[in-house]
């Protein structure tokens, strides 16, 4: 388990998180990377420090070679549970139910896995198209 510490300078927190993730990276070695988009965060300071350890995973991420797909909140929701509106308990139930595993612990957890969920669901849908890092999934128009 990756330890970060909030006592650390956020650049040696940052560091430790790019560092344990490309170890991950390189040792699982997958195709594909699924990341929850930016969301409203409710303070400020809680959305930039977010905002700097998103970047540090998409780095990780792009530099280990696998394809990145970013998904809004609902989409991992309504991927997990059926509804875009799902509670973050809702949400965690059913990561465990799907998985067949206990989640004990920080939510985050259960919401990583429900992104890892998602993406794996989507990664083979011919109609979603991979956009740059930061964006969205989005389905291609009908002609």
């Amino acid at each position: 388990m990756l330890v970060l510490g909030e006592s650390l300078p956020i650049e040696e927190r940052l560091s430790r998180l790019h560092d344990g993730l490309s170890r991950a990276l390189k040792e699982h070695q997958p195709g594909i990377v699924a990341i929850e988009d930016i969301f409203h965060a409710q303070y400020a300071r809680s959305a930039l420090v977010l905002g700097q350890a998103r970047g540090v995973a998409l780095l990780a991420a792009v530099q280990s070679g696998a394809r990145v797909r970013s998904f809004a909140p609902s989409v991992i929701k309504q991927a997990v549970t059926g509804t875009g509106r799902a509670e973050k308990e809702q949400v965690g139930r059913m990561v465990c139910v799907l998985l067949g595993i206990t989640v004990v612990g920080r939510v985050d957890a259960s919401d990583a896995l429900a992104a890892a969920i998602c993406g794996l669901l989507r990664a083979r849908d011919p109609e979603t198209v991979a956009l740059p890092v930061g964006r969205t999934a989005l389905k291609r128009r009908q002609r």
